[in-house]
């Protein structure tokens, strides 16, 4: 049998392939776009001779790509690699951030979160069946299109087809370090909103009752909250269209993140109590998404740590294995405790930023780590 870290990887031959993905701009609320990022992932699995489905997509969001990967028992559980190809990076992004490599390092809006790790785990699965590899389990992939956003859309399409499964594989980047995620923290998400009373700012300013000005206040509040273990953040604010109007209507999104389920309930509890109905301003806290806490230490998992870091030094590298924030889908497999290895893609920094970029030479070493992955998990 092949041995699957002599398997043919080429940088140059995946930095091609991967420059189509990048350059297919996906932003979470752009369906169209996300929907051409899955024709040309559909594409690339029906070239492997992978048996594909698109599912329709739901809330006005994208479709995901399921897809059986050729093997006698094509179809049946056994590892599902799990990804999503929205990024949060808005069409027209590649004109300050095109995809281009720079010696040792390579840029591009989505390119570490997580096309890159998506398309390193899809070339092992390609040169495995170039070289007539049969892994020991079936491999099923899914691709999402909603992860940014909290997985609203497809949370109970991922924990269906995963209770499907052996273990699941997450090639979200890797932490800062180059080692793996074996939990996660909890995160819940709030939509805020206060209403005033409008009035001219120049003529009744007086007469105004600002939602601007109470959800200001409202932001130090709510970010004061914050401790080690459970934090508290506004990313998005909205209001205002004209400078000479008191604005009547202010929208803001906050992001809370606890190591324990117990934390992240009293954040929840916490965040709702600022809602206030009276008064001549509202402030209104709705609860969005939640992704549950991931308890590291699972048995299955940290034999899935195991294994990796015995095929990481045979490689030649070292992967360590921690708890993280920052969340993703492996929260929810992880929850329902199924084994699942997560930030297991490609090295790299500055994510979410205009200069999200990745380590080249991470490919070829995560691309090895998978293919070992794939031939080395059993039943």
């Amino acid at each position: 049998m092949t041995n699957p870290l002599d398997l043919p990887f080429d940088t140059d031959e995946m930095l091609a392939g991967l420059k189509p993905w990048i350059e297919t701009e996906s932003p979470t609320f752009d369906a169209a776009a996300v929907n051409r990022m899955m024709d040309l992932v559909q594409h690339d699995l029906a070239t492997l001779g992978a048996r594909a489905e698109r599912i329709p997509g739901r809330m006005d969001l994208g479709d995901s790509v399921r897809a059986a990967m050729p093997h006698p028992r094509a179809g049946q559980g056994g590892i599902l690699l799990l990804g999503h190809l929205d990024t949060v990076h808005p069409l027209g992004t590649l004109d300050a951030l095109p995809f281009r490599r720079d010696g040792e390092l390579c840029y591009g809006p989505g390119l570490m979160d997580m096309k890159g790790g998506n398309y390193v785990y899809l070339d092992a699965l390609r040169k495995l069946l170039a070289a007539g590899v049969e892994t020991p389990l079936p491999v099923t992939v899914l691709f999402t299109p909603d992860e940014e956003i909290g997985t609203p859309s497809t949370r109970e399409l991922i924990e269906a087809e995963a209770r499907r499964h052996r273990y699941v594989l997450v090639p979200e980047p890797a932490r800062p370090d180059g080692g793996a995620v074996i939990g996660r923290y909890a995160i819940a998400r709030f939509d805020l909103q206060t209403r005033g009373r409008p009035s001219h700012a120049g003529w009744q300013l007086s007469k105004g009752r600002s939602a601007i000005a109470r959800m200001a206040r409202a932001v130090s509040e709510i970010e004061g909250m914050t401790t080690e273990d459970c934090t508290f953040s506004i990313g998005v604010f909205h209001s205002g269209k004209w400078v000479n109007c008191v604005s009547s209507v202010c929208d803001a999104e906050v992001l809370t993140m606890a190591k324990t389920q117990e934390l992240l309930d009293e954040g929840v509890d916490r965040m709702l109590a600022l809602g206030e109905t009276g008064g001549d301003v509202v402030l209104e806290v709705r609860r969005g998404v939640t992704r549950p806490v991931w308890a590291p230490d699972q048995p299955g998992t940290m034999a899935m740590l195991s294994l990796a870091q015995e095929i990481a030094g045979e490689i030649g590298f070292e992967i360590s294995g921690a708890s993280a924030g920052g969340g993703s889908d492996g929260n929810f497999t992880g929850a329902l405790g199924i084994p699942t290895l997560d930030s297991i893609g490609v090295r790299g920094a500055d994510l979410h930023t205009l200069n999200e970029h990745i380590a080249v030479d991470s490919l070829v070493e995560r691309a090895r780590l998978a293919a070992a992955l794939f031939c080395r998990l059993e039943a």
